[in-house]
């Protein structure tokens, strides 16, 4: 159901395909070392937040369609 799709992105063709796979290796290696010192009950609170937040998102989009569709049918 899900499937990434390639985005172009603009700096692509400025910055050289070396320096952007330093750029990621730093960004892993900076997102593990940020899990090695945080304990793992945070890691695992972080996501269920993350969760939440996307759940009540999900309300708010479901809320305005609705308010949508009853104006469409009084229309």
């Amino acid at each position: 159901m899900t499937e990434r799709t390639a985005r172009h992105n603009p700096l692509e063709d400025r910055i050289p395909e070396e320096a952007r796979a330093h750029f990621r290796t730093a960004r892993e290696e900076l997102r593990e070392g940020i899990r090695a010192f945080l304990p793992p009950e945070f890691m695992e609170h972080r996501r269920k937040a993350r969760k939440e937040m996307l759940l009540a998102w999900r309300s708010m989009i479901d809320s305005a369609i609705k308010h949508i569709e009853e104006r469409e049918k009084e229309a």
